[in-house]
């Protein structure tokens, strides 16, 4: 029985998007706040500011606690309200725009540089297909609901987050939050709206490690000695910088609980350590980890380089030396000017090449970076233990 051959895959990028897809954005195209291919996005963070602070600020000052002395902790001088949805917020909804805009070019690049066999184009689609069906789930969405309400709210923020401290929102009594006008606004929209958008992030990111995991499972055509050190899966570094947008919001949400402990609760910088190391390692573990299922692929990429380029290397010294040093050579052939003695030099750096061939299609400058980035947003809260004339002070010196 004859076997019809593969079909080729065409030089067209999939069709891959993790962000054009379920109820959420369907809502948003319909409310024209979002377009076919993530546009519109200044209509997204206004509405978005409209409906999660606007309404805080007009409550706050009909109760009479967005400025004053009426609290401890006025509407207007809470940093982590403001932090988190007119920073935080709109940051998450760039990110979308960002990450759609990189990831469809990226996931083309395993078809245009020809990684993927013939034969794989099934597999491969299928596992684009299976990724838009995860990404378009309804009961995922309502899933993600159902925890933001019944623990990010109910629990999580009522009895652990709130400040034990009269606030604009509300104050705490026997260790559970009684809510103002504004407090049950922001406990039951603008919270979590923030909270669904994030959890939202990490769903997809695990739609994104499944994706790569079964491209991984296919027969890649790796080539040991690409410049890249990563068999030709080097690009795939390149997409962990479309999060850049995601890891800067986290960072700003994390800033903002911060600045009010701080700046209301007595507490320092220094004792944040713990939160800021778990934050930077919870956010490049996020990013990265999808590109870790490539790693056995990767090692036995490498191991077969180390033998088979050792093995030419070999076979090509010998012949090197039984010519040049044991007499093989013509007598009338130069010795300067051969092309053998460049032909040694570029064997010996493939085979340097294969030798340094990560394990990761990413390097420490990636994490640096990321990790950077994650972090900036807390970067102005040094103030608070450095005045800024000090600090530029001290920078001079540095400097110069």
């Amino acid at each position: 029985m004859k076997t019809e051959p593969a079909e080729p895959l065409s030089s067209e990028p999939p069709d891959f998007s993790l962000i054009l897809g379920g109820p959420l954005f369907q809502l948003l195209r319909r409310a024209h706040l979002c377009g076919d291919v993530a546009e519109l996005l200044w209509r997204r963070v206004i509405a978005l500011a409209l409906i999660t602070w606007l309404p805080l600020l007009a409550l706050s000052v009909a109760e009479g606690h967005a400025w004053g002395d009426s609290v401890k902790v006025p509407f207007l001088l809470d940093m982590d309200v403001h932090a988190r949805f007119l920073l935080a917020l709109p940051l998450l909804i760039v990110a979308e725009l960002v990450v759609h805009q990189r990831m469809r070019l990226v996931v083309g690049t395993f078809v245009k540089r020809g990684l993927l066999p013939d034969k794989a184009c099934g597999r491969f689609d299928a596992a684009i297909a299976a990724a838009m069906r995860l990404r378009n789930s309804v009961l995922a969405e309502v899933l993600l609901i159902a925890l933001v309400y019944g623990l990010g709210v109910l629990f999580i923020w009522r009895r652990h987050a709130a400040m034990d401290l009269p606030t604009w929102y509300g104050m705490t009594v026997t260790g559970k939050l009684q809510p103002t006008l504004a407090g049950w606004w922001l406990g039951c929209v603008s919270l979590p709206l923030v909270q669904f958008i994030l959890l939202r992030w990490y769903f997809r990111l695990l739609i994104w490690t499944r994706f790569l995991w079964q491209v991984s499972r296919i027969e890649l055509h790796l080539v040991p000695t690409h410049p890249d050190r990563a068999g030709g899966l080097g690009f795939l570094s390149t997409v962990t910088y479309a999060f850049a947008p995601l890891l800067a919001g986290q960072g700003v949400l994390l800033a903002g609980v911060m600045a009010n402990k701080i700046f209301y609760a007595g507490a320092k910088l220094t004792d944040f350590k713990i939160e800021l190391l778990a934050m930077v390692i919870m956010m490049l573990f996020f990013v990265l980890a999808p590109l870790l299922v490539f790693t056995p692929r990767l090692a036995r990429t490498k191991r077969m380089g180390l033998a088979e380029y050792g093995g030419l290397a070999q076979r090509y010294v010998r012949e090197f030396d039984q010519k040049w040093l044991r007499g093989g050579a013509l007598a009338d052939e130069p010795l300067v000017g051969s092309a053998d003695l460049q032909s040694l030099a570029d064997m010996g750096n493939s085979f340097e090449i294969v030798k340094g061939m990560k394990l990761v299609p990413f390097g420490k400058d990636t994490l640096l970076q990321l990790a950077v980035i994650s972090l900036a947003p807390v970067a102005p809260l040094v103030l608070t233990m450095i005045p800024l004339g000090e600090l530029l002070d001290r920078f001079l010196h540095v400097v110069f």
